[in-house]
């Protein structure tokens, strides 16, 4: 870990103010070990990413965390606020290079709430000792008649009416204590669930991330800047119309923007990617979950997914509640924006035996998500869409002092990162390997690595590279929120890590297929030979006849 910087400046915060406001991826293996970048003939398309959006917040955006609406069947969540009180400038400096720049001052305004928490125990512990003189003065008087503590002495001046007021002036005085206690409490507790988790120190620190390694060979673009190039390319929203494959005019009318028809080739391209994707991580060991698609919003809370759009807007659909429902406390609903999230919750509040590890999971579902704001509406096609199916590996494993020394969850990811190079090696697709830079990095996430499949619709932008997988270890951020335990052999109880990763995000590889496969000659896009079997058999996907 890098050098941290010092801390903010702690703000002021008043007892009073926090109790009033207190209610809340056959080609190239690509293990995640930094490679020299293979020369090919198209350099410019190998450069990695000049430009992300990632614009720091500003210090007035976003300030507090989100309020916490726990239900009392919710996991509850123990996080390790020693850990942060002790290392303050650790986490500030964290928070800043993942862009979390409102979060950099909690870590010193938990240290403030802890300093006045101690105040109030103290107070408290003053009070109670005042109490209990109190009820054995007016209990039997007799019994502090020898004791030499001189506010029990001042006590036996005092008559039974006087006794009683003031027991009675020192409980509500002690009610009060215990009340901010629990509001100081809560605070701390819900400033420490909004840090991120820690970096891990294979992450670049910044916007750039590092190429690690390629799979296939890049296809020839310098044949696309000459008038006499027999290879012409096309947007996958071209190749769809042209061939009668996407109807998203029909999907405006029914869903609006952002949605989508999978007609005839194309919707059976869909499931044959499905398919080729749970056989090869079955074959691997991975044992397949159907999951829901509705998940508690306090669920997908824990595994780390909270609104953090530019402009402040969701990125969950959350599912209307009656007002009686939730007058009642009735837990919130919203639909998964990722199999991560039903497949984390299957082990929340379960204990796991060492002995299981790794339980490894693999699950094809329907994903949701608003996309809200300026990262949707700048893209057309499948690229970002609303809905969409999704392959996602999701793993437990031993954490570091259980098995070895953290091997375990490395060798889980890079077995993850293996596979989904093998899916997209097989489909003859040119990928890129990176590692993902800190500002890219979720809340959960302590490493990321991407895979990023060339689109030629996308060479003006971002010069044609694509996500279209995804891996992350994630440590104990999610069980210690889900209350996942472990066993371990020797009888003690800690928490597991959790590994997770998209073998396939269909509609994108769905895309990269369609615009990589074309042929302008007899407009037939070429079916990836692993496909084949799921596809009758077919080659090609033609031209209809009308």
């Amino acid at each position: 870990m890098r050098q941290p910087v010092a801390a903010a400046a702690r703000p002021f915060s008043c007892l009073r103010c926090l109790v009033q406001s207190y209610s809340t991826r056959p080609v190239i293996s690509a293990r995640c070990r930094p490679q020299k970048p293979q020369a090919t003939p198209s350099a410019p398309y190998h450069s990695t990413r000049t430009l992300r959006q990632n614009t720091p917040t500003s210090p007035d955006h976003h300030q507090q965390p989100p309020v916490l609406r726990q239900p009392t069947t919710a996991p509850k969540a123990v996080i390790d606020i020693k850990h942060i009180r002790q290392n303050p400038d650790l986490y500030a400096e964290n928070c800043r290079q993942r862009n979390y720049h409102a979060a950099a001052a909690y870590p010193a305004r938990i240290n403030d709430l802890f300093a006045q928490w101690q105040a109030k125990q103290r107070e408290g512990r003053g009070l109670r000792e005042r109490g209990n003189l109190l009820r054995r003065q007016l209990a039997d008087p007799g019994t502090s008649r020898d004791d030499a503590d001189e506010e029990a002495a001042g006590f036996r001046s005092l008559s039974r009416e006087q006794l009683l007021e003031e027991a009675r002036r020192v409980k509500a005085e002690l009610s009060a204590i215990e009340e901010a206690e629990s509001s100081l409490s809560a605070e701390m507790q819900r400033l420490a669930l909004a840090i991120p988790n820690l970096t891990s120190d294979a992450t670049p620190r910044g916007s750039e991330p590092t190429v690690l390694s390629y799979i296939n060979d890049h296809p020839d673009l310098a044949t696309t800047h000459s008038d006499s190039s027999d290879r012409i390319w096309r947007s996958h929203v071209h190749i769809g119309a042209e061939l009668g494959l996407l109807d998203f005019a029909g999907a405006a009318t029914t869903s609006g923007w952002g949605w989508y028809h999978l007609l005839d080739e194309a919707a059976q391209l869909e499931q044959a990617l499905i398919s080729y994707a749970l056989a090869a991580a079955t074959r691997a060991g991975w044992r397949q979950v159907s999951p829901p698609s509705m998940v508690y919003s306090h669920i997908a809370g824990a595994c780390g997914f909270q609104p953090r759009d530019a402009n402040g807007e969701t990125q969950i659909y959350t599912i209307a509640q009656a007002a009686d429902d939730a007058a009642r406390g009735k837990p919130e609903l919203c639909l998964a924006g990722t199999a991560e999230i039903p497949l984390a919750g299957m082990k929340a509040d379960v204990t796991l035996d060492e002995a299981e590890l790794p339980v490894k999971r693999v699950a094809a579902s329907r994903c949701y998500r608003a996309e809200a704001g300026a990262r949707g509406s700048e893209t057309k096609g499948l690229y970002r869409v609303h809905e969409f199916t999704k392959v996602e590996l999701f793993a437990w494993t031993a954490p570091p002092g259980a098995v070895g020394d953290g091997a375990a969850t490395e060798d889980v990811f890079d077995e993850m990162v293996d596979l989904q190079t093998e899916l997209l090696g097989s489909l003859g697709l040119h990928c890129r390997v990176l590692e993902m830079p800190s500002t890219d990095l979720g809340a959960s996430a302590m490493r990321k690595c991407d895979i990023e499949a060339f689109f030629p619709s996308r060479r003006e932008r971002n010069d044609g590279w694509g996500e279209v997988t995804s891996a992350s270890i994630c440590t104990d951020y999610q069980t210690r929120r889900l209350a996942t335990r472990l066993k371990l052999a020797n009888g003690k109880l800690a928490y597991p890590w959790t590994v997770n990763g998209t073998a396939l995000a269909v509609p994108r590889v769905l895309a990269a297929i369609l615009e990589n496969g074309w042929d302008e000659s007899d407009k037939s896009v070429t079916i990836p030979e692993v496909l084949r079997p799921w596809m009758d058999g077919r080659d090609k996907i033609g031209p209809r006849h009308r």
